[in-house]
């Protein structure tokens, strides 16, 4: 990690409300390259919105948000994912029926040269090839790619999303419960990728309820408790214990 000179994101007294409930309130974290952020809170703490605000979902009623030092404003997730922002939330967003070279490029598919292309004919088998390769490089061990998605395992198919949004990520990933139903096997292959990810100088927000994964990936952890930051400290500082009573408010976050 280097978590020295210019954030690669910045959030900066962020906060956000729903009629008469504050989700957010003058929330501001760091995001350096090459680092992996947990986000933890118990429901209702905030981290969704927060994340919708970071993906250019939603937008702050008041605060500031900084991508290489340069305030942005986003006007909808397409611009954020545009300027290198990728967000993966539960869903995974995959399309089960296509298959995974069409599920890593949905959205971004490219065409036949000439005539072909010009008629919207698809360059399926490249697309495929480079979407393997993708995948290998990130250290995601899928099928052959004319496999569809839902001949997949749930491990399998939560890998290829992060590694869609590993590929294509310029700079941070945004990852909403990606370990969320996911039996131990699975989750280790899903927290390899985040690592991947990490070790290719992205910037990785990681948000979960299960504490041990958190604990493992991270390389800082920002606990927020009914839409504040209560706590922004680096992971050795935490363990099981200490980090759970910090998200109860057992233990005083300061």
């Amino acid at each position: 990690m280097t978590a020295q000179g210019q954030p690669l994101y910045e959030a900066r007294q962020i906060s956000k409300s729903y009629g008469s409930v504050a989700a957010l309130i003058d929330v501001s974290f760091a995001l350096y390259p090459g680092e992996v952020v947990g986000l933890v809170g118990d429901n209702g703490a905030g981290k969704s919105t927060l994340v919708k605000v970071l993906s250019g979902v939603h937008a702050p009623d008041s605060g500031e948000l900084f991508l290489d030092g340069v305030r942005r404003h986003w006007k909808s997730p397409h611009e954020a994912i545009q300027a290198g922002v990728e967000t993966l939330y539960q869903d995974a967003g995959l399309a089960p029926h296509l298959t995974i070279g069409s599920n890593v490029f949905l959205g971004r598919e490219k065409l036949r040269p000439g005539l072909l292309g010009r008629l919207g004919f698809l360059a399926q088998q490249e697309m495929e090839r480079e979407a393997l390769a993708d995948l290998e490089r990130v250290g995601i061990a899928v099928p052959p790619s004319n496999r569809t998605v839902s001949e997949l395992s749930g491990g399998q198919r939560q890998a290829v999303a992060i590694g869609r949004a590993v590929s294509w990520a310029r700079k941070v990933i945004l990852l909403d419960e990606p370990t969320n139903h996911l039996g131990a096997r699975q989750s280790v292959e899903v927290l390899s990728v985040i690592k991947a990810a990490r070790d290719k100088g992205l910037g990785v927000v990681f948000i979960s309820h299960t504490l041990p994964h958190v604990l493992e990936v991270t390389n800082r952890i920002v606990v927020l408790r009914l839409g504040r930051v209560v706590r922004d400290a680096p992971t050795a500082e935490f363990d099981a214990e200490s980090l759970l009573g910090t998200i109860t408010g057992l233990i005083d976050g300061a």
